[in-house]
């Protein structure tokens, strides 16, 4: 028996080591530290859905895949013949990928792999997961197309039960077409030609592909919205093939201790009373358990993990009569970095988890209780580590068609004449289907407060209605209109942002803050190459750069010790650019490597702890 585990062990080694064998990352570019531990075999191997869990019954398609790129014009069925191999989920322009090329408006990436589906994964319905593929996807199972998907933020399911033959080997191809930006589709800071504050393009799979078996009736998703000042969660589920007579069972949970427990029909209108709740905040980021079970005639036939934070985003006015962002009904000062997530290596994709979680632990470490996730959508496993840490997250809409905006900035609101760009009806229509969905995947994460469809006029259109909408369907968060963008007199939502580079300033009290809550959306950009750690040699750009460390600290201080002032005034957050250098931006607290940190971290941190003082607000 030992030497048959001994036997199976050696042949897994060897196997990974011919895997990691086939593939390197491209040189030429900085990498981070955490470049070097990418398992090829089994890269980004955690569990990607921790809002919506089940045991042992998944299986990561990460790793190394074949690819080519073809014409656009060619529309023929599944490629024969592959150029190379790609690792997956590192998008083809990146250095993890192993390829390092770009495809373009005129071209299609094509992925293939043979897939091992065991019978342990056959029994019932086998579903295939992508958690992001940028942008527009057709998938085929053994030459059948059993789907298409168009969002590069937002996760897919493709049930492909009927498209497996028999034994355990299936073929697995995805076509991808990705314009960038000379499409319709949100495109985030991707440019085809790199430059300033717009960087390299991430096309196809850049998030995890994985399988997971499901029963016949299987719970498909979980949406739950807490009420602090009723003391209850809000609970609905959607539960595929649901027969009558079932019963959808929801229980929350403190540890070991039920706290709350309903069974319902249909799952629709759940309610769980949490009296006496564990309130989530920066300081104490309690999570609940909630646990989902289906049952037909007295047996449970599926059941899932999630969990839950209790807290509240809300305005209100102080006494000198000026809106506040409050968070569980008290006024928490909001400072964070405006954090891009990109990776010298991996792009749009951390080399690894550790990796991933790094920018949140040093985001808190250095005093900041919140991030301004900037028009980029993160992994799943990113806003679980926000919910864990206790970090705020403002999640802002990846931008798209920007070409000819025109931009009114503030204070040019005075003229209250609308600014809003004309987009084509099938790129108004991307946005807002990619918007919806993108809320939909996120709405379950507590740490996200604040939801920012527009930024500084980037293809803002539609803004009244957008924004209107967007209050609508999520009245459990604040809304941020327009993030340093167009403001036309009666623009709804939350609050009125303001950019300004390099110092800080706020949005006038008297004409803004009796009707929203006042924030400073950006600021700071203040710049530091390191030799050695930046993405070109020249060309590097702040918007305004030092010598070397101390002069940068000493105008950063000189900044931060402004805000209470401005706090004082009516100020409820404000966001410094950026956590790190991007490509040729060296404005970051970090190198894009994650090498340096150009602030002592025990120095900022007692630094930003006067912004939380809650003497400062009347």
């Amino acid at each position: 028996m030992k030497k048959t585990v001994w036997s199976l062990l050696f042949v897994a080694v060897m196997s990974a080591a011919s895997v990691n064998a086939q593939w390197k990352p491209v040189a030429g570019k900085i990498k981070t530290s955490w470049a070097e531990k990418v398992d090829a075999a089994n890269p980004l191997p955690e569990y990607p859905r921790p809002q919506l869990t089940r045991s042992n019954n998944w299986k990561s398609l990460n790793g190394l895949w074949q690819y080519t790129v073809l014409p656009k014009s060619e529309t023929g069925s599944v490629p024969a013949q592959y150029s190379g191999n790609i690792l997956v989920p590192y998008a083809i322009e990146s250095a993890l990928s192993g390829v390092g090329k770009t495809v373009g408006k005129d071209s299609v990436l094509w992925y293939n792999r043979t897939i091992e589906v065991p019978a342990a994964l056959r029994k019932g319905k086998l579903l295939l997961h992508f958690g992001a593929v940028d942008w527009a996807a057709r998938i085929y199972v053994n030459g059948i197309k059993v789907g298409e998907h168009e969002g590069g933020y937002d996760p897919f399911s493709i049930d492909i039960t009927h498209a497996l033959k028999k034994g355990t080997r299936q073929s697995l191809a995805v076509r991808v077409w990705d314009p960038t930006d000379e499409g319709p589709q949100p495109a985030g800071k991707q440019v085809t030609k790199p430059h300033g504050i717009w960087y390299t393009p991430v096309t196809g799979i850049w998030q995890t592909v994985w399988l997971e078996k499901v029963p016949a009736t299987y719970i498909a998703s979980v949406k739950h919205t807490p009420d602090i000042d009723r003391q209850q969660l809000d609970v609905a589920v959607n539960v595929d093939h649901l027969r009558p007579g079932d019963e959808i069972l929801v229980s929350a949970w403190d540890g070991d201790r039920q706290v709350a427990a309903q069974t319902s029909a249909n799952g629709k209108g759940m309610v769980l009373p949490v009296p006496g709740a564990k309130l989530w905040s920066p300081q104490h980021p309690f999570l609940y358990d909630l646990k989902i079970a289906v049952k037909r005639k007295g047996k449970i036939i599926d059941e899932a993990g999630s969990y839950f934070g209790m807290r509240k985003s809300s305005i209100a006015k102080d006494k000198n009569g000026i809106f506040r962002m409050l968070l569980n009904n008290e006024f928490v000062f909001q400072y964070g970095p405006l954090d891009q997530g990109w990776w010298p290596d991996g792009l749009y994709t951390a080399p690894t988890d550790d990796a991933l979680k790094f920018d949140i632990e040093q985001t808190k470490a250095l005093g900041f209780n919140m991030i301004r996730k900037h028009i980029k959508v993160e992994p799943a496993r990113w806003y679980y580590y926000c919910d864990q840490m206790g970090m705020l997250v403002w999640q802002d809409m990846p931008s798209g068609d920007r070409g000819g905006n025109v931009w009114d900035q503030y204070p040019g609101v005075i003229s209250g004449l609308p600014q809003d760009k004309q987009r084509t009806p099938e790129s108004a229509a991307i946005h807002k289907k990619e918007w919806k969905a993108i809320m939909d995947h996120l709405h379950n994460y507590p740490s996200i407060v604040c939801w920012v469809p527009f930024n500084e006029a980037w293809g803002q259109f539609d803004t009244r209605e957008i924004v209107d909408w967007t209050v609508a369907y999520d009245p459990s968060r604040l809304v941020n209109a327009a993030s340093g963008g167009n403001y036309v007199k009666g623009l709804p939502g939350h609050i009125m942002d303001l950019h300004r580079y390099p110092a800080p300033m706020m949005p006038d009290p008297e004409m803004y803050g009796n009707k929203q809550a006042l924030v400073l959306g950006e600021f700071g950009g203040l710049g530091l190459p390191v030799e050695g750690h930046t993405w070109v040699s020249s060309g590097n750009w702040g918007y305004q750069s030092f010598k070397n460390p101390e002069e940068l600290y000493n105008k950063y201080e000189e900044f931060i010790n402004r805000l209470p002032v401005l706090i004082k005034k009516g100020l409820s957050a404000a966001v410094y650019t950026q956590t790190t250098d991007v490509e040729v931006e060296i404005n970051g607290l970090y190198t894009y490597d994650r090498k340096v940190l150009k602030f002592s971290k025990d120095k900022m941190f007692r630094l930003h702890q006067q912004l939380y003082d809650r003497s400062l607000v009347p």
